[in-house]
């Protein structure tokens, strides 16, 4: 592929990387809470998420963090781009 492919694939990569850790954080974080304190789940996450409980943050967590690894392979797949 032409490098100036990967160049432009940079910024989608950054953000797939980005997507995934913090996705996968989220979710090992709803995790724990579901292990260790299973009565918070139907408690709101903060002030500021009202809609969203505990066990759904976990879900949403999940499906971001799928997201943005499918984005990096992708995009690290289209550049051809070895992984290290």
């Amino acid at each position: 592929m032409k490098r100036s492919t990967g160049r432009r694939l940079v910024p989608i990569r950054v953000i797939g990387e980005l997507l995934f850790l913090y996705g996968l954080l989220g979710w090992a974080y709803g995790v724990v809470i579901q292990v260790t304190h299973p009565s918070w789940l139907p408690i709101p996450m903060s002030h500021w998420t009202r809609w969203l409980r505990v066990d759904d943050y976990t879900i949403v967590s999940f499906i971001v963090s799928a997201v943005g690894f499918g984005l990096w392979r992708l995009t690290r797949e289209v550049a051809d781009i070895p992984l290290q």
